[in-house]
């Protein structure tokens, strides 16, 4: 539709093998049509040239065997035989005398005969008349004196010749050039198949290539053949894939020497904190008889030694999930009571709007759901604003647990690291009691579970975090 500013979008060939078989057809094709017409052209030149010389020499050796024997000035007579030795379609001219047979005389051009007579000498000219092709050659008799000079004789002599059958055999050089371009295109077609298909096939090993590697196969190399380009291609992609492979096994024997230093440590901890938590619990029991100061250090150890415990506890429970060796102890679980006893071992319930239906059951870990719904509570009560919300609802599925609170949700900036180990959104909570792993710890156990746990805002404000647990999994 005019000015709708759509734009019409162009065909083009799409992969790399459509366009090297396309560019490789039109090269040959062009290439054995313009040879072809080139060819044929040249013959056409030829042919004519060469019927243009027989007839005029022909008619130079006619006219030069009976011109010995006329007298000057011609007669009619001497004309008449001059016509006859010109052969069809011919006119000859002297003075106010003419002798013409056929159609000769309508068919020469004012501007050869005033060639011939300017020139003094043979003169052809090809021209179309009636739709067909013509040779019009005309020459004047010369006469010859006994010094061997020539001068005019007034005598004027032209032939026309039908070119009909020379412009036939034109149109057989062109339609030949035609069939020869026509052939030469299924061999090009075959050649370019061919061609691109030993240009591609190392372009194809290179894709089979990147794509193991990207699936995470870091031994897929492409053998390079030949010195050509694609040889080079191939031998950067092997270096590259080289590299990559001793940086992955650096970066996995880091990762596994970290994870190991981390559940030793946390190993080792656990006996002197199992102590210091015991004259913790000791110190708590005789805080009240202690003076001020010392009943506020007192509380502050016992606080910051139960925070070292939780980490440590965390640190341990990570170190397990990255070494693969966390272990899934499922039942059969009615969630929502799941979620009731959660709430109640912690004094949650008159904080939390519980949307909980009955008759919600399926094959879990219970005390890992007591963690993941343990850490979603607490950050919305410690972080958000009340009413804090808990719904479980069900399909045929999966379970979700959703907890929402009404605070000022989460900032886009936060968003993509909320589950990130360690991360805490204000620098001026880094001493609250949280660990920073409460929320990465929970992913993970929705992932043991084969579930997914995401977090967002609320319609109305408020962070909502929404925990998907999938139905009837085999392999629980």
């Amino acid at each position: 539709m005019p000015g709708s500013g759509r734009r019409t979008p162009r065909l083009r060939p799409r992969g790399l093998r459509a366009r090297l078989v396309v560019a490789f057809v039109l090269v040959t094709v062009l290439g054995a049509a313009a040879a072809a017409w080139s060819s044929a052209g040249s013959a056409s030149t030829a042919l004519v040239t060469s019927t243009q010389q027989r007839i005029t020499e022909g008619l130079a050796g006619r006219l030069g065997a009976i011109t010995p024997q006329l007298t000057y000035p011609p007669d009619q007579d001497a004309l008449d035989r001059l016509r006859t030795a010109a052969g069809a379609n011919a006119v000859v001219t002297y003075r106010d005398l003419r002798s013409a047979d056929g159609t000769g005389t309508d068919l020469v051009p004012d501007g050869l005969r005033a060639a011939v007579r300017s020139r003094n000498r043979l003169v052809a000219q090809r021209i179309e008349a009636g739709g067909r092709p013509w040779l019009v050659v005309g020459t004047p008799i010369m006469i010859t004196a006994p010094d061997g000079a020539r001068t005019p004789s007034g005598i004027e002599v032209y032939s026309v010749q039908d070119l009909a059958d020379v412009e036939q055999q034109v149109d057989g050089l062109a339609r030949s050039a035609v069939v020869t371009a026509a052939v030469a295109l299924p061999l090009a077609v075959l050649l370019a198949l061919l061609a691109a298909g030993s240009v591609l096939r190392p372009v194809r090993e290179l894709r089979d290539t990147a794509r193991r590697l990207a699936g995470g196969d870091l031994d897929a190399r492409s053998p390079p053949r030949g010195a050509d380009e694609l040889a080079d291609l191939t031998g950067t992609v092997n270096e590259m894939a080289e590299s990559v492979q001793t940086s992955m096994v650096a970066m996995d024997r880091m990762q596994a020497e970290a994870r190991r230093f981390a559940a030793d440590v946390s190993h080792e901890l656990r006996t002197p904190l199992s102590t210091l938590t015991a004259v913790v619990e000791v110190l708590a029991t005789t805080a009240d008889g202690m003076e001020a100061d010392a009943r506020e250090s007192a509380q502050l150890a016992i606080v910051e030694t139960h925070r070292l415990v939780r980490l440590v506890e965390d640190l341990m429970e990570v170190a397990r999930l990255d070494a693969g060796t966390a272990q899934l102890r499922a039942e059969e679980v009615d969630v929502t009571g799941a979620v009731r006893d959660s709430l109640g071992a912690r004094g949650w319930l008159d904080r939390v709007d519980l949307v909980a239906p009955g008759g919600i059951r399926l094959r879990l870990d219970r005390r890992r759901l007591d963690v993941v719904v343990a850490n979603l509570v607490g950050n919305a009560l410690r972080h958000g604003e009340p009413p804090v919300r808990l719904a479980v609802s069900g399909s045929r599925e999966e379970v979700r647990i959703e907890v929402t609170d009404h605070g000022p949700g989460l900032p886009e900036n936060v968003l993509p690291h909320v589950f990130d180990r360690f991360y805490k959104a204000d620098a001026a909570r880094t001493r609250t009691p949280g660990s920073g792993l409460g929320l990465a710890i929970a992913l993970e156990n929705a992932r043991l579970h084969g579930g997914d746990l995401t977090a967002g805002n609320a319609d109305g404000g408020g962070a909502r975090f929404v925990l998907s647990l999938p139905r009837n999994r085999e392999d629980l």
